[in-house]
């Protein structure tokens, strides 16, 4: 048995709500709290960082406008841009302008996953969602800050302030609280790394960028822009084949896509002609664990990453092992946000993928994995995706959905070249994860060393 014996005065110190529940005094994070108070660390607080919560209303999205950044959006030291970014009107982001994302702001989610920390650099302004904190570092380097936070020391000082059990959150009276090391020199060797990866991931995107514009110029819609339609006409024939009768299914945006397939001279196929779709499983929150075999949800998904944040036990894990993913498959969620499509290049770890993801396995030597997922990830699979769920409150993008989407068949040499561009995104964005895995560890070491051995560290990954 664990337990852990505090006076009163700890009580009242530690909590600023007063908690007396064990799993806030939990041995672990007291053994953290004490190491960080013994290297003479400060909170928060102290050093005059500013936590903004930033407030809601209803949320209507437009095609062009104001970036609109969700939680999804922040994962741990990087903000994700890639999978179906949203945005609002300037009239909305006028009325949210306290909500405004600064250049080198902190973001911290607030639920969902609490705790989630990145720094934004993105040097065009966004509207937060009220599901995330926005930070401001006040005297403190904000680049060692966000990583402090994500080492194991930070993330359980977070760990240690979540509230409430089916839907944690975590609140800015304990943020304020989290104690702070602070060394003269090893702040500034963080930048320096944390600007390094950035850089090169910045060329990822880009080279993935470039390989999925390839993809549009080869179906002549390099310079398109869908055109503001107040009506436009559809025969009774149309509705008939679509089984639907909503203005919002018919709109000319998506003829143009649909069309633009159709007409590449190298043909085009249905997705479940190419592949085969299989649907993972729920398995109810009752299920979840601290620890064990990931879970796998869509918010866990993007094209470039499996995070983990929810687990089942082993002996779950045994029952519906039929649902482990293998090697050269391709996840692509259906629900929630549907259309992100992930390949699992490398044999994956233990994992079950929960209902809102298929496991698309190819059949048809028509088509490469890499290129396929890229089709999935761009706009051409994108617009299908909106045109299929649109008006949805929670979208579903029903299987029989999924495999009617249409996919251009590039020639093999094409498709090769794509696949070369994508490698090399994923060599590039998994040297920039490296280089932060390495500053996370530095700041580690200095707290259960000394600065110095983790200078010395450092010097290894120039």
């Amino acid at each position: 048995m664990r337990y852990s014996i505090v006076n009163y005065q700890s009580v009242v110190s530690a909590s600023h709500s007063m908690r007396l529940d064990a799993e806030f005094f939990h041995p672990d994070y007291l053994r953290i709290w004490n190491r960080l108070e013994e290297i003479s660390s400060r909170k928060l607080i102290d050093f005059q960082v500013q936590i903004r919560h930033p407030k809601e209303i209803k949320r209507n999205y437009v095609d062009e406008g104001v970036l609109f950044l969700r939680s999804q959006n922040v994962r741990p030291l990087s903000v994700d841009l890639t999978t179906n970014p949203v945005y609002i009107s300037a009239e909305d982001a006028e009325r949210l302008k306290e909500n405004t994302i600064h250049y080198k702001d902190i973001l911290i989610t607030r639920s969902g996953t609490p705790g989630l920390c990145a720094i934004y650099l993105e040097r065009e302004e966004a509207i937060s969602s009220s599901h995330t904190f926005i930070v401001k570092s006040g005297s403190l380097n904000p680049f060692f800050l966000a990583v402090f936070l994500n080492t194991k020391y930070g993330r359980a000082m977070m760990e240690k302030g979540k509230y409430g059990s089916l839907q944690p959150e975590i609140a800015p009276p304990h943020l304020y609280q989290i104690p702070m090391p602070f060394w003269r020199y090893l702040p500034d060797e963080i930048e320096k790394i944390y600007l390094r990866s950035q850089d090169l991931t910045e060329l990822s995107n880009a080279r993935y960028a470039e390989a999925q514009a390839f993809i549009i110029a080869s179906v002549s819609l390099t310079d398109w822009q869908p055109k503001p339609q107040l009506a436009f006409v559809k025969n009774y024939s149309d509705v008939q084949v679509a089984e639907r009768f909503d203005a919002g299914y018919f709109r000319p945006r998506y003829d143009d896509i649909v069309n633009a397939i159709k007409g590449y001279p190298g043909g085009w196929d249905t997705l479940g002609n190419l592949v085969t779709l299989e649907k993972c499983i729920e398995v109810g929150s009752r299920k979840y664990r601290e620890a064990g075999i990931p879970f796998v949800r869509v918010s866990n998904l993007s094209p470039f990453e499996i995070t983990q944040e929810k687990y089942i036990s082993e002996e779950l894990y045994v029952e519906l092992e039929q649902h482990q993913p293998k090697q050269g498959e391709i996840l692509l969620s259906k629900d929630a946000t549907p259309g992100i499509a992930h390949h699992l290049r490398e044999q994956p770890p233990k994992m079950i993928p929960a209902g809102g993801i298929l496991r698309l396995q190819r059949k048809s030597d028509r088509i490469r994995t890499d290129y396929l997922t890229l089709v999935l990830n761009s706009i051409l699979t994108q617009e299908q995706v909106n045109r299929d769920v649109g008006g949805s409150v929670i979208p579903h993008w029903r299987p029989a959905q999924v495999a009617e989407t249409l996919i251009p068949i590039l020639s093999d040499e094409k498709q090769a070249e794509i696949e070369r561009q994508v490698t090399e995104s994923f060599n590039l964005r998994r040297q920039s994860k490296h280089l932060l895995e390495c500053a996370k560890r530095a700041v580690e070491i200095a707290i259960e060393a000394d600065e110095e051995t983790a200078l010395n560290r450092l010097e290894t990954v120039r």
